[in-house]
C-alpha cells in the first residue's frame, strides 16, 4: 500500500497526530483496569458482573464496527475521526449521572458510547495508519502507536487509581464490608472530576481534528472493481478469528490483573498499580518491535514469535506463586504487543478498495475484549484465577497457527508476483 497525501513532510505531520489520537485511545481504554475494581467496590458487585465493564466497552466494536465503515465512506478519514472523539465525549458525560446516582447501569451504558466513539476512530485510525506508507513497514508504523497508546495507558490508570483510591485505607481500615452508602458514594463522586475533564479535552480534540489539514488519503484501486467478498480474502477470515483472540488475551493480561493481585491479597492500594505493570511490558514489547520489523523479523515471524513466548508466560503463571505469578501476568503485555501491529495489517494485505471494509470486519474482532473476560471469570469461579488463565494457551496457539498459514500465503503470493514480472 503506498500512500496518496501530498507528500513525505505530511505524512509525518498525520503519523505525529495519529500518534496523539492512539496516547488518547490508550488512556480511555486502559482506564477499565482501575474501573472494574472500583466499580465492583461501589457497586457491590461480584467478579463476573465486574468484568461486563469489559463487555459494555469491546461489545461496542463488534456492533458499531460496519455502520463506522459506511459512516467513514461519506465522511472520510478526518470528519470520522472527529466525528469520533464526539461520540466518545458524549459517552464520558454520561459517567457523571452514574456516578452521582451510583448506578452500575448508566455506567455500562457509558462504556458503550465510550466505546461506539472509540470503534468509528480505530476504523478510521488503524487503516489510515496503514495506508500511509509501505506495507513492509506498517506493523512498525502500528507500533510506534502502540508505544504511545501504551504509555499512556500505564500512566492513566495510575492517575486514575491515585485520584479514587486516595485515603482508602483511612476510609475503610476495618475492610470493604464496612463501607456505609454515604462513603459508597462518596467515592463515586471521585469519578466526576477525571471524566468531566476528559470530556472537555475530547470536545476540544474533535474541534481540532475538524479543523485541521489532516490529509486524506485514498485506498489503491486492486482493478478488479468486484463486490467485497469474505470468503475470498482468506488472510481476512483467519486474522479476524486471530485479532478477536489477540483481544482477548490483552484483556485478560490487562484488566483482570488488578483482581488477581486481590486475589492473592495483595492490599488495593498496591494492586492498582499492576495493570500499568502489564502496560509498561507492552511498550517495551513495542520498542523491540520497532527495532526489528521489518529489517530483522517479518512481521509474519514477529507475530509467530510472539504468540509462542505467550504459551510459555502462560503456562509460568499457572506453576508460579505469589509476586512471581503477577508479574508473569504483567509479562505477558511484552508477548502481546506485536500482535495487533502484525495481526491488522497482514489480514488486509490485497484489499485494495476494499480497505475500509476490511478494517471495519477486524475492528468487529474486538469483540473478543468482550465476550472472552466474563468468560475467564466464569471459569475462575470453578478453578480460581490462577489456574484460569490457562484458557489463554488455546487461544495463543490459534494466533500462532495465523502467523504459520499468513508466512507460507503471503511467500506464495510473493513468488508468484516474481514469477509474473
Amino acid at each position: 500500500m503506498t500512500s496518496s497525501a501530498p507528500g513525505a513532510g505530511s505524512d509525518r505531520r498525520a503519523l505525529a497526530l495519529m500518534a496523539g489520537l492512539f496516547a488518547l485511545f490508550g488512556c480511555v481504554t486502559w482506564l477499565n483496569g482501575v474501573l472494574i475494581p472500583f466499580l465492583k467496590l461501589v457497586c457491590h458487585l461480584d467478579t463476573v458482573e465486574a468484568l461486563l465493564v469489559t463487555f459494555a466497552f469491546y461489545i461496542a466494536y463488534f456492533v458499531m464496527a460496519i455502520p463506522s465503515a459506511r459512516v467513514l465512506a461519506v465522511t472520510g478519514y478526518k470528519r470520522g475521526m472527529a466525528l469520533g472523539l464526539g461520540v466518545m465525549a458524549a459517552g464520558t458525560v454520561l459517567f457523571l449521572p452514574a456516578a452521582l446516582l451510583r448506578s452500575y447501569v448508566l455506567f455500562l451504558m457509558g462504556l458503550f458510547v465510550q466505546g461506539t466513539g472509540l470503534c468509528l476512530l480505530q476504523t478510521a485510525a488503524n487503516p489510515y495508519v496503514i495506508i500511509l506508507g509501505p506495507y513492509e513497514s506498517a506493523a512498525r508504523r502500528v507500533s510506534i502507536m502502540g508505544v504511545c497508546n501504551k504509555l499512556a495507558g500505564a500512566i492513566s490508570p495510575m492517575l486514575l487509581g491515585a485520584l479514587v483510591f486516595a485515603g482508602f485505607d483511612r476510609i475503610s481500615p476495618a475492610g470493604h464490608g464496612t463501607l456505609s452508602a454515604a462513603a459508597l458514594d462518596g467515592l463515586a463522586h471521585r469519578l466526576i472530576a477525571p471524566y468531566v475533564s476528559m470530556a472537555v479535552v475530547l470536545v476540544a480534540l474533535a474541534i481540532g481534528i475538524g479543523r485541521s489539514g489532516l490529509p486524506e488519503p485514498r485506498e489503491p484501486d486492486d482493478g478488479t472493481g468486484e463486490a467485497f467478498r469474505w470468503l475470498r480474502h482468506p488472510l481476512l477470515l483467519f486474522g479476524f478469528w486471530a485479532l478477536f483472540f489477540e483481544m482477548a488475551v490483552e484483556v485478560i493480561a490487562g484488566d483482570t490483573i488488578v483482581l488477581y493481585g486481590q486475589a492473592l491479597h495483595f492490599p488495593i492500594e498496591t494492586a492498582r498499580f499492576f495493570a500499568s505493570l502489564t502496560l509498561g511490558a507492552m511498550v517495551l514489547g513495542y520498542l523491540l518491535g520497532i527495532a526489528l520489523i521489518p529489517r530483522r523479523l517479518t512481521q509474519e515471524r514477529a507475530l509467530a514469535l510472539s504468540a509462542a513466548i505467550g504459551i510459555v508466560l502462560t503456562l509460568a503463571i499457572a506453576v508460579t506463586h505469589g509476586m512471581a505469578s503477577v508479574l508473569f501476568v504483567a509479562s505477558l503485555g511484552f508477548a502481546n504487543a506485536v500482535l495487533w501491529p502484525a495481526i491488522f495489517p497482514i489480514a488486509l494485505t490485497g484489499l485494495g478498495e476494499h480497505t475500509k471494509t476490511g478494517a471495519a470486519i477486524m475492528i468487529m474482532a474486538i469483540a473478543g475484549g468482550a465476550v472472552v473476560p466474563p468468560c475467564y471469570g466464569l471459569l475462575a469461579r470453578v478453578v480460581g484465577n490462577q489456574m484460569a488463565y490457562l484458557a489463554l494457551v488455546p487461544m495463543y496457539a490459534l494466533i500462532l497457527s495465523y502467523a504459520l498459514y499468513a508466512r507460507k500465503r503471503l511467500h506464495l503470493t510473493r513468488a508468484l508476483a516474481g514469477a509474473d514480472v
